[in-house]
């Protein structure tokens, strides 16, 4: 019991206001989904799928051309183009000598992936049938929103860290919000979907990070209480 005891106050010891902040922000993604799910799934409402579908239509049938450049920036958060950036991005981070950050990466990618098709199969919702490209899969949670907020979130990130600025993140947010509009514009996704997908993406990717951290931190206090250097 003391042993155990000595292991949780050494885990609280390595809380930090990052770290709590973090968990803030998971519970309010998770929060976010939850009540979306309750939307889609228990209440059964259509009304902000509705409207937004409207919106969207009413921007095609006054600028028809936007449709072409729609679909090339969709295709940012499509799977043939995350797998090989996001292994491109692992490769290189690695090469310059950036290990931890490269399984930040591959874990956060590899989470979200596995996390997003084990929630569509669980929700089980059809897409729209009125899709103007061809798509295959389940439609709840968007997989574009939630693994254009983790891929770009983490981007982001690690940018911020080693080029001290967080300005980076504000641009590539919004590249992954910019993203997620594009599935409701082509009818890939309902709305409700791509809000999923967003908050589903932000608590994962604040649930990596924030156990990354613990994980990394935890291991540095055992070496050094060791009497090792850490790596």
């Amino acid at each position: 019991m003391n042993r155990f005891t000595a292991r949780l106050l050494a885990l609280a010891g390595l809380l930090t206001v990052e770290v709590v902040l973090a968990m803030v922000l998971f519970v309010a993604a998770f929060g976010v989904f939850f009540y979306l799910a309750r939307v889609v799934f228990v209440h059964h409402s259509l009304a902000l799928d509705t409207w937004a579908s409207g919106v969207v239509d009413g921007w095609r049938a006054a600028e028809p051309g936007l449709t072409g450049p729609v679909r090339f920036v969709t295709f940012f958060a499509a799977l043939p183009f995350l797998l090989p950036a996001s292994v491109a991005g692992v490769l290189l981070l690695r090469r310059a000598s950036h290990p931890r950050e490269s399984w930040e990466l591959l874990v956060a990618m590899g989470g979200g992936i596995l996390l997003n098709q084990l929630l569509k199969f669980y929700f089980n919702r059809p897409r729209p049938s009125n899709a103007l490209l061809q798509t295959l899969g389940l439609s709840f949670p968007s997989g574009h929103a939630m693994l254009g907020v983790t891929f770009y979130g983490c981007l982001a990130w690690l940018l911020a860290r080693h080029l001290g600025h967080a300005r980076w993140a504000v641009p590539l947010l919004l590249w992954a919000g910019l993203i997620g509009i594009t599935r409701v514009y082509l009818h890939a996704h309902y709305a409700t979907d791509v809000l999923a997908g967003f908050a589903g993406g932000a608590a994962w990717l604040v649930l990596c990070r924030a156990g990354i951290k613990l994980f990394w931190k935890e291991e540095r206090a055992m070496l050094e209480s060791a009497g090792n250097e850490p790596v």
